[in-house]
Formats: structure tokens, C-alpha cells, sequence
């Protein structure tokens, strides 16, 4: 209980401090301050209202100053009353002893005795009388006879008439004094007897005096005693204006009412607060200590008084209260309670010596605090996984982000266990094994089943139990858990010696489907595994199954693009000569692409090479891809130039784009590019033409790279422009290396500074095609591409002139059998003499067809190389066509007999005529 009693009891020798009174003081400063402000006056000094206030009594001051008016009031009436009965008595017996002596003298004087006896009393005695009244200062001196009958009177009227008085006693010789109501006013006589020699009673003598002519006295001291008044009144007023200013300077302004209001409040808060108080002295004893202070630390009743050192505290607790230094949030242990502690000393305004600390029990608070610690933890790790689990599409990798967010935050092991149609991007079957797929703990040598490996769960066992009920179940002892155990007897007996004790399993569903089951295991922490942890295990795998089966259904998708996108692509390249080609084709990692490349023969020995790439991702993509290599391989079975071909795929692309708008697509191909080269290896020259591709590198036999200078045409699709080429004379052993710009171009570079890190990296590559292209992508390739790339490097061979013969036949009929012998001796050189007989009709209808239907000048060339081909040129435009001759044409079969003959045939085109050309297998 706090040792401060009510306002009608008696107050404790402490005063209210701590933090409460603080705030008290402070808001008594501010109102004092607010106050001083409005009615402009100064702190320094009272107010004159205030002083009205105080003078007035509505504040103890005033109430002093009142006090004190009403003391000194009674004072003064007490002193006025005192003088009067003073002077009253004083005057009486003045009166008295005056009159008496004024009658004794006038009584005993000369002459008086005689004058009785005289014919004439009056006429001797009045003015004796006369004289001596107003000589003495008395208001009357009457001389009578025995009979009371006057002689003397200051009033001549009253002369003769009887004495009003008392003189019987005088008549017996004694003198008579007495009060009396005259005409006068109120005053005081006596009466003394005139006396003969024989003491005979022969006259009386009276003499009085109003108490009004003795009062002077009384007038002198009433003005002093009204001066003495009227200071005590002043110096009353002064003191109180002195106390009203120092208790308006320790009150700081606050009158008797907001003071009690205040220290009811102080008590109040005292009494109601739950933080301890405890206010100390200087010298280290308690002077008070509130309700909650008593219950915090135990103390005893009589508490207060005592030094803190002998309340039986803990040593640390007690030396902190008795140093009195400052503290702020200490915790210290007392008994079952942790308690916070604040301390601040008292005297750092001018306060008295000491120091005030308050308490608060934060026991309840830390467990509070825990709680919401775990809750926020938890919270957090919810947030991580929604942020950290699915970065990547891929099933595994997000398996294992969702094993390494749960250890060590939330268990000690984990591990992710799907089905294995599931990583290959299919829908799960449960009559499909289960993959470990990933894994994750606190170490590495616990005893569970390794990445990889398949597993069967037996019905029996957690996981088994999770996926079949699609809940979560909850194993807080392994070691008592036999269906556990039945898994594997040995390997789970390993499991609870290593100290894993505790299991969660909760199957990953994502909808309908389950895509595998997720255990949590717990070894480090001895508490088992709890229902809370199990909701927040079930929640934590319920997003992760969402990014897992976004990531199957990308796997699926992207396995279905792939698929399509190497069934465009060409299995394998086909048999030719003129070059030795090695390739790669690596599809991005965010999706499929438009990529392709393409190596196609063409007639005379000669070999195409075409890249290209569409813009975009995915199965688009691919299927325009698949389309324009279609078209290419089309074109070129034209045998057309490169700019030509690659004016028709231009065609192509923005028709295909008038199809999509038509049909409302979105998906246009335009920005798709080409690079189209033709390379003869008689001539070794190649032929270039690009579509808004980047151009080729050469890779000369010295080991020399350079860009060759290819003009560059517009994007496919675009339009209105035509293309060009250029003609590259290579030497042997050169290498052309044809590429798609996710080689040399990406987001953190732009494509000259890919330019010149692929001339690097062809600089240091080795002679073979196999070696630049590994060589070009170690040190080009990032570790995830976001562009598909197409890499194809030809390596140049040339047909060397002792397998090339030509021949310039006259427009002779004639000059075929000539012909037809030339070549059968080349034949027989070559060592084909089995095909002379074929070659020799193939070249007499080719060379008969020339002279009949085509122009001067007219050549025959003849190619050993993998076929033996057999060209036949002349300088018109005009070309044969194959066609059925009926029984009586006569003419019209030879091409037939060609076309039966040889292994192909066809007609290309040159800028000076055409040329016909076939091919017979080597035997």
C-alpha cells in the first residue's frame, strides 16, 4: 500500500515523485507560463489580480491575510474596550479623588467655617466657590447647611434650593462619594463635612466632576492604539503578499483547488498505476513506494524509512536504488518476475537530493514478445517463399528452393519427393515411383534417402497416409511410430540414433492434383513438432506447390516447343564436298524460339548455307521457323541466286502477316532475318545475301578473322527494298562462320562489343569446325541464354582441275560426237569407264537440245566429285521441259531418257544464259 494518505489525512514525510509528478510539474509550469502569458504580468512577481485573489480569500494566502484582519481587529477592539474601562475606571476614580480633595481643601479653608455663620453666606462663598471651580477644574463646588440647602452653585438659579445627593454620612462626619445622572451629565461627587472646633457638623462641603472632563487620556492613546492597528494591518498585508508569492512560485501558479485536485490525482495515479514507484533519498532510504512497487518486489509494511539496502533485494537490484544513477530499461531478475527498471535522480533541477525509479514487469511481455517474435518469424518465412520459391521454371531447382527455405528456419531436414511423370512435365500417376528430387539440412550425413532415388512408400508410412488422404500428417515421436518404421526397418532405426525425432509430411497439391509429398524432419530442437507448426507447414507447401506445377506445365509446354523445334530443324546435314560444316543449336532457357539454319546441296558441286532467326518465343515462333525453312528448301530447288531467294521469303513472311491480321492474330513475323550463302567449290567463291542478319565472320587459314562486308537488306516482311549480295573469294581451309545474334547480342551488351568478343574468341579457336564451335560457345555462351543461338561454321574445300573438264562445242549437229569422245576419254581417266555409256547419251541430248534450241556460245563441263555430274551451258533463257511423247512424235524423248538415266537433273540460271545439268552415282 502507498504510505500517502487522502487530503484529510496525514501526509506521508516523502513527496509524490517519478514520472507522474514530473508531468504534474511540468503541466503546472505550462499553465503558470500560459497564465503569465495572458495577462501579460511576469513569473517574478504576483499578479495584482492575483494579489485581489489572495487578499480576498479564495486562496490560502487570502486566507491567512483574513485570519490575521480578524486578529488584529480583536486585538484592537480588545485594546479600544480595555482603554475605555481603563479610562472609565481612571476617570471615575480621578473624579473621585479630585472632587474629595477639592472639597476637603475648599472645606478647610480659611474663612469657610465663618462664612456660615454670616448674615450673608452666598454673597462671601460663591465667589470663593467660583474660584476655586474653575481653579480645580471641577465642573461645580456646592456649600450647603446641614439642611442640604445650597449657598454656591456655578448656575446663580439653583442657589437656595436642596443639594440632590448623599449627605447623610457626611452629616456624621465622614466624607461621601458617589455617582450620579446630574443635569450636567453623568458625574462624580462628594460631600465632606464642615466641622467646628468641637467637631460639630456645621456645614457641608460638595464638589463634582464629569467623567467627560477627565477623558483626555483616553483620547491620546486611542489614535496610538488605532496607528499599532493599522500597522498590524500592513504588515499582515505584506506577509501575506510575501506568502502568496512564494507559494505561487513553489506551486507554480496553481491555486488551493487545482492543488488538491493535483495531489489527488498524484494519488490516484499512485494508487491505480501498474508500474511500480519507489522514491528514495539522498542518503538511500525508501521515502515511498506505491501499491504495485510493494507487490513487484515483496516489500515489507514498514518499507519506507528503511534503507533500501535492508529490504532483502536482490544485490544488484538494491545497489541500483541506493547509487541513485541514472538507468534506463535495466532488467533484473527478482524472484520469478524479470523487471524493467528506470531511474533518474531527483536533483537535477534543484529538486532535493534522491532519485525516483519506476517498474515494470515484463515477464508477461517477454512471453508475449516471444510469441509474436515466432508468429512475425513465420510470417516472414511465408513471405520468402513467396518471393524465393519459383524463380526459375524448373521443377527441381524450385523443389530445392523450397528445402532450402525451410531448413534451419523452420525444421532441420527436408525433402521433396515427386513423381516422376511430374519432372518431366506430365500429370502425376500414382502408380509411378516417387523421386527424391531435392534435399536440404542442418548436415549433411543424415541418414535419409539421397537425391535421385526412387521410392515406394508403403501404405503404412506418413507420406504413404499424405498422399492418399491429401492431408498433412503429423509423426511427433518416429520412435513410436511403427508405420514409419515399416518403411524400412533398418535405414529408420539409423534415422532415430542419428536424433531426428520428429516428422511432418504434407502431400504438394496443387487443385486436384498431387504432384508428391514434402517431409519436414526435426532432430536439434528436443521440442517436437506442433499443430501450429503443422498449419504453417501446410501452408508454406501449399504456394510452393503452385510454383512446382507452374513449372511442370512449363516443362511440358517448353519439351512440346523443343520438340517441335528439332523436328523442324534438320536431324543430320546432308553428304557433300565442298565443305565440312559442325554446328550447334542451343534453345533459350526462357522458351523456344525461331532460330533455324539449314545446309542444302545444290547442282554443280555447289552447297547453300542459310540462318535465320523470327522474333518471338514459343510454339509461334517455332511453326514460322518450320515454314520458312520449308520455303527455303523450295526456293532453292529453283537454283536460285541468294538475293532472289531471299526476295521470295520477304514475300513470304508478309503474307503470312496479311493472314494473321486477317484472321486477327497478334503474333506478326515481321523482324524475322535471313542470311542466305551459296559456295562453289570450283570457282571458291560464295555468294551473300542478308536479310537485317548479322553478318558472317571469315575465319582465314592464317587464322586472320574478319566481318566480311555483306550489304544488309531489311527485315523480312518489311518490303520496298531490294536485296544485294556479295561475292567472297575464299581460299581453302577458310572457315565461314554463319550465327544468330543471341550470340553477340543481349541485354548488358550491344552488338559491336558481341562483334568483337566472337573475332576473340575465333582467334583463339582451333583449325577444326568442331573445335571453333566449342570453342566459340565455352567463351561466348552465357549460363543461361535468353535468345535461342545458332551457331554453323563451314570449313572450305575445293575441287581440285584435274576432277573438273570442260569443253567449248561448236552449234554444230557434228560436233556432238566429237564431244561424246572427249568425255569418254576423261572417263577413262577418272577410271568411270562404266558410265560412259550413260553420260555419253545423257550429254548428246543435252548437247543436241543446246544446238537445236539455244544460242551460242555452248559449253560442256563434267564434274567428278561425289556424283558425276554433267553440265551443258548455253547463253538463252529459253528451258526444256520433261513431257510424254505419243507414239507418232518423233521427237520429244530425250529428256525423258535424262530424266531416267540420271540420278537428278535441272535447269539453273545465270546472268548470261542457263545451264542443264545431271547427276549419275559413282559406281
Amino acid at each position: 500500500m502507498v504510505r500517502l494518505l487522502g487530503r484529510y489525512g496525514a501526509r506521508s514525510a516523502g513527496r509524490p515523485g517519478g514520472a507522474p509528478a514530473r508531468r504534474a510539474a511540468e503541466r503546472a509550469r505550462a499553465m503558470h507560463r500560459r497564465r503569465t502569458a495572458r495577462d501579460g504580468g511576469h513569473a517574478e512577481s504576483p499578479e495584482p489580480g492575483r494579489l485581489r485573489s489572495a487578499l480576498t480569500g479564495r486562496s490560502v494566502a487570502g486566507q491567512v491575510f483574513l485570519l490575521q484582519v480578524v486578529i488584529v481587529l480583536l486585538l484592537v477592539v480588545a485594546a479600544v474596550v480595555s482603554l475605555y474601562l481603563q479610562v472609565r475606571h481612571d476617570s471615575t476614580q480621578e473624579a473621585r479623588n479630585r472632587s474629595v480633595a477639592v472639597a476637603e481643601s475648599f472645606a478647610d479653608a480659611p474663612g469657610t467655617r465663618e462664612a456660615l455663620s454670616s448674615p450673608n453666606p452666598t454673597a462671601v462663598l460663591q465667589p470663593r466657590a467660583e474660584a476655586a471651580r474653575k481653579a480645580t477644574g471641577v465642573d461645580f463646588i456646592v456649600v450647603m447647611n446641614t439642611d442640604g440647602i445650597r449657598y454656591t452653585h456655578p448656575k446663580p438659579d439653583r442657589i437656595g434650593k436642596k443639594f440632590v445627593g448623599t449627605i447623610a454620612p457626611a452629616l456624621a462626619g465622614q466624607t461621601v462619594t458617589e455617582e450620579i445622572k446630574g443635569t450636567i451629565g453623568r458625574l462624580v461627587q462628594a460631600v465632606v463635612p464642615i466641622k467646628a472646633p468641637d467637631g460639630k457638623v456645621v456645614g457641608l462641603v460638595s464638589a463634582g466632576v464629569t467623567t467627560n472632563n477627565i477623558g483626555g487620556a483616553a483620547d491620546r492613546q486611542l489614535p496610538l492604539v488605532l496607528m499599532a492597528a493599522a500597522v498590524g494591518l500592513g504588515l499582515a498585508t505584506a506577509g501575506t503578499a510575501l506568502v502568496s508569492r512564494r507559494l505561487l512560485r513553489q506551486t507554480h501558479g496553481l491555486g488551493p483547488h487545482e492543488m488538491t485536485r493535483m495531489y489527488e490525482h498524484h494519488d490516484a495515479v499512485l494508487h491505480a498505476v501498474r508500474e511500480g514507484v519507489l522514491i528514495t533519498g539522498g542518503e538511500g532510504r525508501l521515502l515511498l513506494a506505491n501499491d504495485e512497487a510493494h507487490r513487484l518486489l515483496d516489500l515489507p509494511e514498514d518499507a519506507e524509512g528503511r534503507h533500501v539496502l535492508d529490504l532483502g533485494l536482490p544485490d544488484d537490484t538494491a545497489d541500483l536504488l541506493a547509487s541513485g544513477r541514472t538507468a534506463t530499461d535495466e532488467v533484473h531478475l527478482v524472484k520469478d518476475r524479470l523487471l524493467a527498471v528506470n531511474q533518474r535522480p531527483t536533483d537535477v533541477e534543484g529538486g532535493p537530493p534522491g532519485s525516483v525509479a519506476t517498474l515494470r514487469d515484463s515477464t508477461e511481455l517477454r512471453a508475449l514478445s516471444g510469441r509474436a517474435e515466432a508468429a512475425r518469424e513465420r510470417l516472414n518465412m511465408l513471405y520468402d517463399a513467396g518471393v524465393g520459391i519459383g524463380t526459375s521454371l524448373d521443377v527441381t531447382r524450385t523443389a530445392q528452393e523450397l528445402a532450402e527455405l525451410a531448413v534451419p528456419r523452420f525444421a532441420d531436414f527436408a525433402t521433396v519427393d515427386l513423381f516422376d511423370s511430374v519432372l518431366a512435365g506430365g500429370q502425376p500417376e500414382a502408380v509411378t515411383p516417387l523421386r527424391r528430387t531435392a534435399s536440404s539440412g542442418v548436415r549433411k550425413d543424415a541418414p535419409l534417402y539421397p537425391v535421385g532415388r526412387p521410392i515406394r512408400f508403403v501404405d503404412s508410412s506418413p507420406q504413404a497416409r499424405s498422399l492418399r488422404s491429401g492431408q498433412a500428417v503429423l509423426e511427433p515421436d518416429l520412435d513410436v511410430a511403427p508405420g514409419w518404421h515399416a518403411q524400412d526397418l533398418e535405414r529408420t532405426a539409423q534415422v532415430v540414433e542419428y536424433g531426428i525425432h520428429s516428422l511432418i509430411t504434407v502431400p504438394l497439391r496443387a487443385g486436384a492434383l498431387v504432384l508428391g509429398v514434402v517431409s519436414f524432419w526435426r532432430s536439434h530442437k528436443p521440442q517436437p513438432f506442433d499443430a501450429e507448426e503443422l498449419a504453417l507447414a501446410e501452408e508454406l507447401v501449399a504456394r510452393a506447390a503452385v510454383s512446382i506445377d507452374n513449372a511442370r506445365r512449363y516443362t511440358r509446354e517448353h519439351s512440346m516447343a523443343v520438340t517441335l523445334q528439332r523436328s523442324l530443324l534438320p536431324r543430320r546435314l546432308p553428304e557433300q564436298s565442298a565443305l565440312d560444316i559442325a554446328y550447334r543449336y542451343l534453345p533459350a532457357q526462357a522458351g523456344v524460339g525461331g532460330d533455324w539454319f539449314d545446309v542444302l546441296p545444290l547442282s554443280g558441286a555447289r552447297v547453300a548455307l542459310v540462318v535465320g532467326d523470327v522474333v518471338g518465343h514459343g510454339l509461334h515462333a517455332a511453326a514460322t521457323m518450320g515454314r520458312l525453312r520449308t520455303a527455303v528448301h523450295n526456293f532453292s530447288a529453283l537454283d536460285l541466286p541468294p538475293d532472289e531467294l531471299v526476295a521470295l521469303l520477304d514475300e513470304l513472311v508478309g503474307r503470312i502477316d496479311q493472314d494473321e491480321a486477317a484472321e486477327g492474330g497478334s503474333a506478326p513475323v515481321t523482324g524475322a532475318t535471313c542470311l542466305y550463302a551459296i559456295y562453289d567449290p570450283v570457282s571458291r567463291r560464295c555468294t551473300v545475301a542478308r536479310a537485317g542478319h548479322p553478318p558472317p565472320a571469315l575465319v582465314r587459314p592464317d587464322g586472320s578473322v574478319t566481318f566480311p562486308d555483306v550489304p544488309a537488306g531489311p527485315p523480312l516482311g518489311l518490303g520496298g527494298l531490294p536485296f544485294e549480295t556479295a561475292d567472297l573469294e575464299l581460299e581453302e581451309g577458310s572457315r565461314l562462320v554463319l550465327y544468330t545474334d543471341g550470340l553477340v547480342e543481349d541485354r548488358e551488351r550491344d552488338i559491336d562489343e558481341g562483334l568483337e568478343l566472337l573475332r576473340g574468341a575465333l582467334e583463339r579457336a582451333g583449325e577444326s569446325p568442331e573445335e571453333t564451335c566449342r570453342a566459340v560457345l565455352d567463351s561466348r555462351l552465357p549460363a543461361k541464354p535468353s535468345d535461342d543461338v545458332a551457331l554453323i561454321v563451314a570449313r572450305t574445300r575445293a575441287l581440285s582441275a584435274d576432277r573438273v573438264a570442260e569443253w567449248e562445242v561448236p552449234s554444230d549437229p557434228a560436233a556432238v560426237a566429237k564431244t561424246r569422245a572427249a568425255v569418254t576419254r576423261q572417263l577413262t581417266e577418272w577410271g568411270l569407264e562404266e558410265l560412259t555409256f550413260t553420260t555419253e547419251l545423257v550429254l548428246s541430248e543435252l548437247v543436241t537440245n543446246a544446238i537445236r534450241y539455244g544460242a551460242d556460245p555452248i559449253q560442256v563441263r563434267v564434274l567428278f566429285d561425289r556424283t558425276l555430274i554433267c553440265e551443258v551451258f548455253d547463253s538463252s533463257n529459253t528451258s526444256p521441259h520433261l513431257r510424254y511423247a505419243a507414239m507418232t512424235d518423233e521427237g520429244g524423248r530425250g529428256l525423258f531418257l535424262v530424266a531416267q538415266l540420271a540420278e537428278r537433273w535441272g535447269t539453273r540460271y545465270t546472268p548470261e544464259g542457263k545451264v542443264i545439268w545431271a547427276e549419275q552415282s559413282l559406281p
